[in-house]
């Protein structure tokens, strides 16, 4: 599962919104894991200037992913799948 991934790596952890999805939080991210068939979806949120260090704790978990940072405009600021180094937009 993989919010024990999360606990494992010292976050909290508690039940999510629905029967099955969780809510893992540390100091600088907060999101909700709700899986899906047959993937994980995460939505939350994230110090921007931790982005990164997120997309390399789903990398260490193991976790093929696409994240998106969007700014409260709604502006698409940043993006990374699966493993590879985010880059700004425009």
């Amino acid at each position: 599962m993989v919010a024990q991934r999360f606990v494992g790596a010292g976050w909290s952890s508690r039940s999510g919104s629905s029967w099955e999805s969780y809510e893992v939080e540390t100091g600088w991210c907060r999101i909700e894991v709700d899986p899906t068939d047959g993937d994980t979806l995460l939505n939350g949120v994230v110090d921007s200037r931790r982005f990164e260090d997120l997309a390399a704790l789903l990398t260490r978990f193991g976790l093929r992913f696409s994240l998106e940072l969007y700014a409260d405009d709604g502006e698409l600021l940043r993006e990374i799948e699966a493993s590879t180094l985010s880059t700004p937009h425009g």
